[in-house]
């Protein structure tokens, strides 16, 4: 049972058994990272995303060359007669059916990217069926409209073929160049068969566009790497951003929970610290002042009473600790009421008189009296006036002097100051002082040391009652701190509402 409860207590502390739920995510980061960091010109890893753009443009196009082939085939069949149109028609769309077969295909299996160099010859091949099409059409020829008329009939479609297909096929790169590769050839074969120079003008014509188009494709298929790229980035950017809030939110759940076991700890520790420590004063406070008769050694009196002192210090130790705990814990209570900030300052300068007087340390008073209450916490504030009191007068040398101020702010609110012209504090050291168990090297060296704890405790009473604190200290000039309170919780006295009943009554009486 005991192990067990164990077991239970350090998981509260820290979890460090369980493994991250986002080691998967982190690896995935990883990997595309690495792949972004390492990849080529045109990244293998964006392959099948190209691959899947293809096939999502020829599915959604898929009308565009039906509807193409049969214009062109009306009109060679209008400018011609020729019914060989029809049989070239039928052959180019049934070579357009098989890559839209591939596409529906390829939609359905869900590419892997094992498989993508498979299914991307095989789309290659569907145009190189389309580039024999168009192959083809060259071979077309018209008896009775001319050369001139029926080359430029040809040029056209070839020309406004090739544009179509550049548009349609960038995505899948060397696709314009396998599609029409043998259509240039074909016009070389009739340009050198023929001798026409109408062959060899398209010939011409057809090979400069069709060098334009492969620069200009391969082009927009780098821009669509590099976009997808980016893409990428973003997404591995934003899968990062999770998996840091992710672990942030983790860190700060330990946190908590560390936090939770440290105020349980306390909890439960302060009555069995405190049990002890009440008997050992109580017993060495009985010896010391030998109430159940004299010690007959002197030797023993001076160790009862370092017992007494020490055990007064180790319970302000634990009350200090368990002061800052409640407060971090956010179960630190206000019991506010009506109290007079110079009332508090005056009964907190006796408890400190004797300390001050035995270092022959001088403390000025400049109290602005006639000052209204003030909504507070009467025994909170006066933990703030004694901790900083105790502090000017443990690090005045002595001889000194501290100067206690309680007067009026700017805004209407109440402040007490308490300035000593001790060694003071090194500028760049004021942010360690006021930190918890912080302390300077001023303090370090002397021989009454604290615990660190005074100035965080004051500075989260005041944050409760809604004021500031302020530290000013300068090396060999001395300290101040300063605390104030806000107007709201200066409390204004209100004139007596007068009675306006009574005349009414007594004007009624006369009548």
């Amino acid at each position: 049972m005991s192990i067990a409860a164990s077991t239970s207590t350090d998981k509260i502390i820290v979890d460090k058994s369980r493994s991250h739920r986002n080691k998967a995510v982190s690896r995935t980061v990883r990997a595309t990272r690495e792949r972004l960091q390492t990849g080529s010109s045109v990244p293998s890893g964006f392959e099948r995303e190209m691959l899947n753009l293809y096939i999502d443009s020829a599915l959604h196009g898929a009308i565009a060359i039906p509807v193409l082939v049969t214009l062109i085939a009306a009109v060679g069949i209008y400018l011609s007669g020729n019914l060989g149109f029809v049989l070239w028609a039928v052959m180019t769309l049934s070579a357009h059916a098989v890559t839209l077969f591939f596409a529906r295909k390829a939609r359905r299996e869900d590419i892997s990217a094992e498989k993508v160099p498979v299914w991307r010859r095989r789309f290659l091949l569907g145009q190189v069926l389309m580039g024999l099409c168009w192959a083809t059409f060259v071979t077309q020829d018209c008896a009775s409209c001319g050369n001139v008329r029926f080359g430029f009939f040809e040029g056209t479609v070839l020309l406004v073929a090739l544009a179509a297909t550049a548009m349609g096929t960038f995505l899948l790169r060397n696709a314009l160049l396998y599609t029409f590769a043998p259509v240039v050839a074909a016009l070389a074969f009739a340009s050198l068969t023929t001798g026409d120079v109408i062959y060899m003008g398209l010939t011409g014509v057809i090979s400069l566009s069709l060098l334009f188009l492969v620069l200009m494709t391969d082009r927009m298929n780098r821009a669509s790497v590099h976009i997808l790229s980016v893409q990428s980035e973003k997404d591995d950017l934003i899968a990062e951003l999770e998996v840091a809030k992710s672990m942030s939110d983790e860190a700060r759940r330990r946190a908590e929970e560390a936090n939770l076991a440290k105020s349980r700890f306390l909890a439960s520790m302060s009555h069995e610290l405190r049990t002890p420590l009440n008997a050992i004063l109580g017993f060495s406070e009985v010896m010391s002042t030998e109430v159940l008769g004299p010690l007959s050694n002197p030797t023993y009196k001076e160790y009862t009473n370092d017992i007494h002192r020490s055990g007064e210090h180790l319970l302000n130790l634990i009350n200090e600790i368990l002061d800052l705990s409640r407060i971090e814990a956010g179960r630190y209570d206000l019991n506010e009421d009506s109290v007079s900030l110079v009332d508090i300052a005056e009964d907190c300068i006796g408890m400190v008189q004797l300390k001050a007087r035995a270092k022959n340390i001088t403390i000025h008073q400049q109290f602005e009296h006639g000052m209204p209450s003030v909504w507070i916490d009467e025994k909170s504030m006066r933990q703030v006036i004694l901790n900083l009191l105790s502090n000017a007068v443990k690090f005045t040398n002595t001889g000194g002097e501290v100067t206690f101020k309680v007067g009026w702010t700017a805004g209407g609110g109440q402040y007490l100051s308490i300035k000593d012209n001790g060694p003071g504090i090194p500028e760049e050291e004021i942010p360690i002082v006021l930190s918890a168990f912080g302390q300077g090297s001023i303090a370090i060296k002397s021989a009454e040391q604290g615990t660190g704890l005074g100035l965080p405790i004051v500075q989260a009473i005041l944050a409760k009652h809604n004021g500031e604190f302020i530290l000013r200290s300068k090396l060999r000039e001395g300290t101040e701190a300063i605390a104030i309170l806000p107007a709201r919780r200066v409390l204004e006295s209100l004139p007596a509402i007068e009675d306006v009943a009574a005349p009414v009554r007594r004007r009624k009486s006369f009548a």
